[in-house]
């Protein structure tokens, strides 16, 4: 009878410490969250994993243009792997950099970023497409405005600090940040006629703003302003009145202006619910013209299908909210700002690049940060993601937390050993 009774017993408090185990795995996993690394954490892996997408993708995208140029299907994808590299570095270097280094070489920053965008008018600039936004140094091409986005985050970031107990007086908003540097460093971008880098621009000067809390009343004017700008420059191009025209729907020849849209929404039509499969893209065979830049989101879903840009979707998101969390953690005014004006950054970015392919805004010419091919728009979001590594190991009990860890090799060791099993 002892035998009897004790069996099932002893099966039926299996599950509860089944369900036991799972709810302490589940609690760990948000104690996690809630760690002071999470944030350091939480952008190495966004990164690492949209920077991988990105490689996988480019190859992908790029085989069928590269072969065709160079009978080589993997140049493209070489001379992407290569900045990636260089960013890789460049990251590295800038999440061990000090708070301090930041701050006195802001002004340096947008000094250089300022000098750069002027030297594109000089015989070193190039123009592409009716854009003049890149330097030639030999093999070695750059875009300055690149460098513009992260001077224009923390330089904002230094001078509003200062003045952040005035910014409720009009003046203190718009000297000395928004008028003589601000308005010069876009304005040199407008006059090369990149449109879309200037809106990006435009919205990196207005996170640092709205992060410093300045009246709504300045972000609607400068709303109606910008807005008036940005309309002035479509009215006076034919370029960007044919886009206009396409987005809405006034013309669709696909031979013309309406060709890489249609073809982009062609390509997230075929993939559907699941895609047909990595590297079987049919629209990158000279459908698309820019697959591996611009239009990457395109291939994405056609080879990768709905689950394949949900994820893209979700990393910008997760990329958002892990910037956010620096932003409400941390206790320097200067971090705070910078923080957003990355984000700000990156997502405007990304939503002026995946609504142009989707349909929802115009075709305007911006990379999908960190996915799209393009060696200075990967290294410099690399290095700006660097910064902000080097600000959440600024975090309260973040830089504590490191310093209690064992070394590495000690962890590497412990993760390969081999449990001993209790007797």
């Amino acid at each position: 009878m002892a035998s009897f009774t004790a069996g099932p017993s002893s099966r039926a408090a299996e599950p509860s410490r089944s369900t036991e185990t799972v709810g302490d795995r589940m609690g760990q996993w948000l104690r996690r969250l809630e760690s002071p690394m999470a944030s350091y954490y939480g952008l190495v892996i966004i990164t690492v994993a949209l920077v991988t997408i990105g490689l996988v993708m480019v190859l992908s995208a790029s085989a069928i243009i590269s072969y065709k140029k160079t009978e080589s299907p993997y140049t493209i994808f070489l001379r992407q792997a290569q900045f990636a590299a260089v960013g890789s570095i460049a990251l590295i270097v800038a999440s061990r950099l000090p708070l301090a280094f930041w701050k006195r070489t802001a002004p340096l920053v947008m000094l250089a970023a300022i000098a750069f965008q002027a030297a594109v008018f000089t015989p070193l600039g190039l123009e592409d497409k009716g854009n003049r936004n890149w330097l030639a140094f030999g093999p070695i091409t750059m875009q300055p405005s690149e460098l513009s986005k992260i001077g224009l985050a923390v330089f904002g970031a230094v001078i509003l600090g200062r003045k952040y107990r005035l910014l409720h007086r009009f003046g203190h908003v718009l000297v000395p940040y928004l008028v003589p540097v601000a308005a010069l460093s876009i304005g040199l971008v407008l006059y090369g006629n990149d449109l879309g880098t200037v809106l990006v621009l435009m919205g990196i000067v207005g996170g640092v703003l709205f992060a410093a809390g300045v009246d709504w009343r300045y972000f609607a004017l400068a709303l109606v302003g910008g807005g008036g700008l940005a309309g002035l420059m479509v009215a006076i191009s034919p370029n960007r009145l044919d886009r206009f025209a396409v987005w809405l729907g006034r013309d669709t020849d696909i031979h013309g202006m309406a060709r890489q849209p249609t073809y982009g929404r062609y390509a997230l039509a075929d993939g559907g619910w699941w895609g047909v499969g990595l590297g079987q893209s049919r629209e990158k065979w000279q459908y698309l013209a820019e697959p591996h830049n611009d239009f990457i989101f395109a291939i994405i879903g056609e080879e990768l299908g709905l689950p394949g840009t949900l994820v893209i979707l979700a990393l910008f998101a997760a990329l958002a909210l892990v910037c956010y969390r620096i932003v409400r953690r941390a206790d320097d005014l200067f971090v705070r700002l910078a923080t957003a004006g990355v984000m700000a950054w990156i997502i405007t970015q990304a939503v002026i690049n995946i609504g142009a392919v989707i349909g929802l805004l115009p075709v305007i010419g911006v990379p999908l940060p960190l996915v799209s091919a393009g060696g200075s728009s990967l290294v410099t979001t690399m290095g700006a993601l660097g910064m902000l590594m080097s600000f959440a190991r600024q975090e309260p009990g973040c830089a504590e937390a490191f310093a209690a860890r064992p070394p590495f090799h000690r962890r590497a060791l412990a993760a390969i050993r081999p449990a001993r099993r209790h007797t």
